[in-house]
């Protein structure tokens, strides 16, 4: 029992160590740390571990604790006085999509996936990337959207409405009703993703490969794998990012 209580008090010990340390390397959210502090940080609650599970160890533990502090608060001082040294440890920020599309190059060379891409528009609550004026990939990994001003959408065509007032959907625009039960957590819903149909999708809204290939070549898309990215919103328009320009 007494060797619990010693267990806990070191536990405690190491605890408050740790967060005093934490405390000096600045005030920063844990989603927002940059690669480097993420690194030094995950180092040091490694060692912390060793000084609580083996005692006699703990003077070699709080040794490179202290010489990770030092490195830390010295770089982050060295990197408030030159912005080059700032881009070679935190990176900048990339573009990854601008005025409606996609810059595929830069998704390649972060190695951002467009799963990673429709993820982060639903946390922006973006129902179409032809809204988005501009995406920024933050160096901490975050996605930061700027959307179009109203009337600048980049869809297809916008929805009528009827005298009733309610949206209708005109089949001649290229716009898709959604059933009714349909669930719009997934939105915008993908339909082509590197040049493969997700047919999962096509099924829920009640369409087929026929009709998706029906509404390329109405925009002037031969085929399915010429598109990179094909992706549906809320009011049913139609976002196609392809991968050679449309025929004429």
């Amino acid at each position: 029992m007494q060797e619990l209580g010693i267990i806990v008090l070191r536990t405690v010990m190491t605890y408050f160590i740790v967060l005093a340390i934490m405390r000096i390397m600045g005030s920063r959210e844990i989603g927002k740390l940059s690669v480097f502090d993420f690194v030094v940080s995950i180092m040091i609650a490694e060692i912390a571990v060793i000084s609580i599970v083996e005692p006699e160890k703990m003077l070699y533990s709080i040794v490179p604790i202290v010489t990770l502090l030092a490195i830390q608060v010295g770089t982050s001082f060295i990197l408030l006085k030159s912005r080059k040294l700032r881009a070679m440890f935190d990176s900048q920020p990339q573009i990854i999509i601008e005025k409606g599309k996609l810059r595929r190059d830069v998704m390649k060379k972060q190695r951002y996936t467009l799963d990673d891409l429709m993820q982060q528009l639903r946390e922006q609550k973006v129902a179409s990337i032809g809204d988005v004026e501009f995406a920024v990939l933050e160096p901490n990994g975050k996605l930061s959207v700027i959307k179009k001003q109203d009337g600048e959408s980049g869809g297809t065509k916008t929805d009528q409405t009827d005298k009733s007032g309610k949206e209708r959907t005109d089949q001649s625009s290229g716009t898709v009703q959604f059933p009714p039960k349909y669930r719009f957590e997934t939105l915008p819903v993908p339909l082509i993703l590197d040049g493969a149909v997700i047919e999962e999708n096509l099924e829920k809204l009640g369409k087929n490969k026929f009709w998706l290939r029906s509404e390329l070549r109405s925009r002037g898309i031969a085929d399915v794998k010429d598109v990179f990215l094909c992706t549906i919103d809320h009011r049913g328009r139609l976002f196609i990012d392809a991968a050679r320009k449309p025929q004429n």
